[in-house]
C-alpha cells in the first residue's frame, strides 16, 4: 500500500483541498469561514473512519497559513505550504494517541517522541486509520491514549507566539482517547485560547469525548464520501475498472479506508467466508461449545483482522437480507458467498436483522476499544444464536 500511496501523492498534493476525496460542499463551507473571517478557535471535525476528517483538517490548516492562497485552495508552493505538506511547520502542532511496546516513563508517552512515525504515516496516507497508526507504532494489541503530560505540553506550545505564520494550529487527532484529567487540564485553553490560536479536534466518535470539551467546540460534520466521488477516486488512484470501483464503493459505506481494505483483502475473503458460515451454522444449531473454542482461536488474531471480519459479516448479513426481501438486483455476491446467502437469507428478516447488525456493530466497537476479544466474540455468538431463532 505504501508504494501506491507514495506514487499517488506525487500527483496530488497531500495536504490541499484538491486531494480530499469528495466532500465538495463541506470544502466550500470551510473556505467561506476563512473568506468571511469567521474562524472558530476550536473546531471538531467528526466523521466515520475513512470519511476524510483528517485530510480535511490538514487541508484547512494549510489554507489558513498559506501566504498565496487562492479562493479555492492553498497555493501548495509557498514556504508555509512546503512545510505544512511535510508536517514540519513550526506553527503546526500535533497531539495524537500514543503508546509503546517498550517500558517508557509516562512523561515520554507524548506525541513529540513519536513525531517521525506520525509524519511518515500521515504523509504516506492522510486517510490513516487508528489501527494502522498503532501498527506503525508496533502496538497493535495496545490502546493509544492522550495523557495529562500531553495536555501540559500542548498548553506550553500554544502559549508561545506564532513563529512565522499568522496562526498557531493544534491538530488533536482522536480526542476520544483523552482521559478526564487531560481534558480538564485543557479546558481553560479551549475556553480562552491565546490570540491567533486555532484548535482542530479530529474525531471518529464524539460520544466518547469529555462533555466539557465537546460543548466548547464548533462541530464540523464530515459525512461519508458520496459514491460517485469514491468510485472516481478508486478508478483514478487504483486503476480499477468502472465495474470494480462501483462494487467496492458500494461495499465501503463512504469510507476510503474501508474501500482500500475491501480491495486489498481479497485473499482474506475465503477465510472470512469460512468463519462467517461457521459462526451462523453453529449459532443457529446452538453448538456453543464449538463456538467458544473458536472464540479462543479468533482472539489470537490481530485486532485489525478481527474488525475486518466483523465488517465482512455485516456485509453478508445485509446482502442476505436483501435476498430475503426479493431485492436480488441490488445484491453483489458471487460463487460460494451467493450460494450460501441464498440458503441463509430466510433466517435474516425484519424481526432480527436490526438486532444482528447491532450485535456486530457493538462487537466491532468493543474490539476497537481494546476489549477482550474472547469475551467480545463469546457474547456475540450468544446474541446471534438468540436472534437467528426469530426467523
Amino acid at each position: 500500500m505504501l508504494l501506491y500511496l507514495t506514487s499517488f501523492f506525487r500527483t496530488f498534493a497531500p495536504m490541499q483541498f484538491q486531494s480530499v476525496i469528495g466532500q465538495h460542499h463541506l470544502r466550500g463551507k470551510l473556505l467561506q469561514t476563512v473568506h468571511d473571517g469567521r474562524i472558530s478557535h476550536a473546531q471538531l471535525f467528526w466523521g466515520a473512519e475513512g470519511s476524510g476528517n483528517l485530510p480535511l483538517a490538514l487541508a484547512y490548516a494549510q489554507y489558513l497559513n498559506c501566504t498565496h492562497r487562492t479562493a479555492n485552495d492553498a497555493c501548495g508552493v509557498c514556504p508555509s505550504c512546503n512545510k505544512m505538506q511535510k508536517l514540519i511547520h513550526p506553527d503546526l502542532h500535533f497531539a495524537v494517541p500514543v503508546n509503546s511496546a517498550k517500558s517508557l516513563t509516562a512523561d515520554k508517552l507524548i506525541t513529540d517522541h513519536f513525531l517521525p512515525q506520525w509524519r511518515d504515516a500521515v504523509t504516506a496516507n492522510p486517510y490513516l486509520t487508528e489501527a494502522q497508526w498503532y501498527e506503525a507504532l508496533d502496538i497493535e494489541n495496545k490502546q493509544g491514549r492522550i495523557s495529562v503530560h500531553e495536555a501540559t505540553r500542548i498548553i506550553e506550545k500554544l502559549n508561545f507566539k506564532p513563529f512565522e505564520s499568522e496562526y498557531k494550529i493544534l491538530l488533536l487527532w482522536l480526542p476520544e482517547r483523552m482521559g478526564h484529567e487531560a481534558a480538564n487540564r485543557l479546558l481553560k485553553l479551549v475556553e480562552e485560547p491565546p490570540d491567533k490560536t486555532v484548535m482542530l479536534f479530529v474525531s471518529e466518535d464524539p460520544n466518547h469525548i469529555i462533555k466539557t470539551i465537546l460543548s466548547r467546540t464548533m462541530p464540523v460534520r464530515v459525512p461519508p464520501i458520496d459514491t460517485p466521488s469514491l468510485e472516481a477516486a478508486l478508478q483514478q488512484r487504483e486503476g480499477l475498472t468502472e465495474a470494480e470501483a462501483g462494487k467496492i464503493a458500494r461495499l465501503s459505506g463512504g469510507s476510503y479506508s474501508r474501500a482500500l481494505t475491501v480491495m486489498r483483502n481479497g485473499r482474506q475473503a475465503n477465510e472470512f467466508f469460512g468463519w462467517f458460515a461457521l459462526m451462523m451454522r453453529n449459532a443457529y444449531t446452538a453448538k456453543f461449545l464449538d463456538l467458544f473454542e473458536w472464540a479462543e482461536e479468533l482472539a489470537k488474531t490481530g485486532r485489525e483482522k478481527q474488525k475486518n471480519f466483523l465488517l465482512y459479516a455485516q456485509r453478508l448479513i445485509r446482502e442476505s437480507f436483501m435476498l430475503n426481501r426479493s431485492a436480488a438486483d441490488v445484491v453483489y455476491l458471487m460463487g460460494e458467498e451467493e450460494e450460501f446467502a441464498q440458503k441463509f437469507s430466510p433466517f435474516v428478516n425484519a424481526r432480527n436483522v436490526e438486532g444482528i447488525f447491532h450485535a456486530l456493530n457493538l462487537a466491532q466497537e468493543h474490539i476497537a476499544q481494546n476489549g477482550n476479544p474472547k469475551i467480545v466474540f463469546t457474547d456475540l455468538f450468544l446474541q446471534i444464536g438468540k436472534l437467528l431463532k426469530r426467523s
